[in-house]
């Protein structure tokens, strides 16, 4: 069912987001983004005269109550965001007095679902050494459904928005589906826009296609560069992969983030890429810190030569140079990952000179998916997110989909 053609009326909606938001230390939320993405999914819902049941985790708990990740903390941002009141179940599990009680237009948040060990589904307190684990595991699979099963008891209908863990086979992102009828099970606007822009990266390709990742090691992104090589022209990667590369060739790279148990998979990838003809774009330059801090000592130099005491901050005005040359003749981009540490003021430029180039390209008629957390925080720090196609909500569960893996959440759904 298509939530467009959907009407709530007199309903009760169980939708899952992802408000799995920033707070600061005194528990305000310092990025709203994901709550704003959710909105026209919550606004279509209690337009049409249903109630509204707003389900979510925050951080990692474990399975244990941890008043520093309770969704207590957002409820006014959420009100405010919404323009109406949101009332609050403190237990995601023994809220079905409330849910009952909730009139048309009226919310209800639930706690932070990753309170309970059911929701992940892992057994917790016992080592997957242990004897007993494959047994603690399938009582854990038996409690996971009823855990969503008291889920999917609050509502007539099930939503799923929350691309972000898309990719988890959780109660409330997976599980919960079987127990709603296919025509009263759905996906929400943001997961459509998602899946719609993931199609777009890998089945409706304008070319030339480069695609650009960065972030600090070359292993957690072997998976979706692999997948990658047999569909771009254009391969940048940067940030601290740069420097697993430059040591994989011989290089000095002096005190920069390196995984050294992965040069030969460095120089596998550089051989692929030759072989199918991949224009693989690495750093020739960065900035070099003496110490990581904004403020430390600054050299440009070889990633090929770093001197002992400093370590590669950022993409160098070399390196910004080739970025550029492969971005903007480009008709589809796919960015995952910055270019450097730009949380620090000082060290923005690399990332910057990516994300001005990724939205020249998109003014000429490229369409540019910007996905993972970093890259996400970054255009948003550089004020660009409207100024690109697509910001995708989802880290972890962009980078499966475009590696070609089935999501548990839109499986549940779609079948």
């Amino acid at each position: 069912m298509k939530i467009d053609n959907y009407n709530f009326a007199g309903k009760k909606a169980i939708v899952r987001v992802d408000f799995n938001v920033p707070l600061d230390e005194n528990g305000h939320v310092t990025d709203d983004t994901r709550i704003r993405g959710a909105l026209p999914t919550l606004k279509k819902i209690l337009a049409d005269g249903g109630s509204l049941i707003i389900m979510s985790h925050m951080g990692k708990p474990k399975g244990k109550v941890n008043p520093k990740l309770s969704l207590g903390q957002i409820k006014d941002v959420v009100a405010k965001a919404l323009g109406t009141d949101v009332q609050f179940a403190p237990d995601c599990a023994k809220a079905a007095d409330q849910a009952a009680a909730l009139k048309p237009g009226e919310v209800l948040l639930l706690e932070n679902l990753r309170f309970y060990p059911e929701e992940e589904g892992k057994p917790v307190g016992i080592d997957k050494e242990d004897p007993a684990y494959e047994e603690a595991k399938k009582a854990m699979k038996v409690a996971q459904k009823e855990f969503a099963k008291t889920l999917a008891s609050y509502a007539d209908v099930y939503v799923n928005d929350a691309f972000g863990t898309a990719h988890r086979k959780h109660a409330s992102t997976a599980v919960i589906a079987d127990n709603f009828q296919p025509e009263d099970k759905m996906l929400g606007y943001l997961m459509e826009k998602e899946v719609q822009a993931v199609d777009n990266i890998l089945s409706d390709i304008k070319r030339p296609f480069t695609a650009i990742m960065g972030g600090s090691k070359v292993s957690t992104k072997i998976g979706i560069i692999e997948n990658l090589m047999d569909k771009v022209d254009n391969l940048i990667l940067c940030g601290g992969m740069t420097y697993t590369f430059a040591k994989a060739m011989g290089g000095n790279v002096g005190d920069s983030i390196c995984e050294t148990d992965k040069l030969d998979l460095a120089l596998d990838i550089m051989k692929k890429a030759k072989e199918k003809g991949v224009n693989l774009v690495l750093g020739v330059d960065c900035v070099a810190g003496n110490a990581f801090k904004n403020d430390c000592d600054t050299q440009i130099c070889s990633v090929m030569e770093i001197p002992e005491g400093w370590e590669g901050m950022d993409a160098g005005p070399k390196s910004r140079e080739l970025f550029k040359a492969a971005i903007l003749p480009a008709k589809t981009i796919l960015w995952n990952g910055p270019a450097g540490v730009f949380e620090f003021d000082n060290f923005t430029g690399g990332s910057r000179a990516i994300a001005d180039a990724v939205v020249e390209a998109t003014k000429n008629g490229a369409f540019s998916l910007v996905g993972g957390g970093d890259s996400v925080a970054c255009v948003n720090k550089f004020g660009l997110a409207d100024e690109v196609s697509y910001v995708s909500t989802g880290g972890g569960a962009l980078l499966e989909a475009i590696e070609g893996k089935i999501l548990p959440g839109i499986a549940a759904i779609k079948g």
